[in-house]
Formats: structure tokens, C-alpha cells, sequence
């Protein structure tokens, strides 16, 4: 599957809502794992403000990457943000849109008080 790198290093980013648990089937609430490791994957939405744009970033994260007290307006840092277009048909409708999964989100203000 194509990945296309997310340069994140001139980004502000804060959280929008705290993470939880990606839903792989939502008829049976399994939970999604992360392929290569088998850890838990989390959601977590970010406020992204780049250039005096700012967009609201729906992420998947393994839970080992997830540092820190990550709750809404805590200012993160993300490793390894990935964007990878989707394409997917259901009942005759095609959709398409793109999903970003990050190695990891850092709580800063954690940092900080260090």
C-alpha cells in the first residue's frame, strides 16, 4: 500500500479528543491490532495548525505509542505520521479519502515539566 511521509516538524498540534480504541468490525466491536506487533491500535483526533491553516486529524496509533496524559487541548508531538489513500466500495457506493497513522504521540506539557 502507498504511504506518503506527513512533515509534522513546523506543525503546532494539539489533542481534540483523547484516544481510544479503533474498531476493526463495529457489528461485533472487535478491536483493531496493530499488524506488525499485535498492540492495541488507538484513534485520537488532532488539531493540526500549519501555515495559519488549521485541520482536525483523525489518527491511528498502536497504544505503545501513546505517551503522556493525552487529554483535549495538550500540546503533542507526532513521529512517523503517514498518509495513506483509501479507496473502498460497500452496497454499489464507492468512497475514498485518506487515513494517518503516527509511530507515536508525545504529551509536550509532560516533557516540560521534566
Amino acid at each position: 500500500m502507498r504511504q506518503i511521509p506527513v512533515d509534522t516538524s513546523t506543525a503546532m498540534v494539539m489533542v481534540a479528543q483523547p484516544p481510544t480504541p479503533k474498531i476493526a468490525n463495529r457489528q461485533t466491536g472487535e478491536v483493531a491490532t496493530d499488524r506488525e506487533t499485535g498492540a492495541t491500535l488507538m484513534t485520537i483526533d488532532v488539531m493540526f495548525v500549519m501555515d495559519g491553516n488549521a485541520e482536525i486529524l483523525n489518527l491511528a496509533v498502536p497504544e505503545t505509542g501513546i505517551s503522556g496524559e493525552l487529554t483535549m487541548g495538550t500540546s503533542v508531538a507526532l513521529t512517523g505520521v503517514v498518509a495513506r489513500p483509501w479507496e473502498n466500495e460497500f452496497n454499489g457506493q464507492k468512497r475514498h479519502g485518506i487515513s494517518f497513522r503516527a509511530v507515536a504521540v508525545t504529551s509536550l506539557t509532560a516533557a516540560k515539566a521534566s
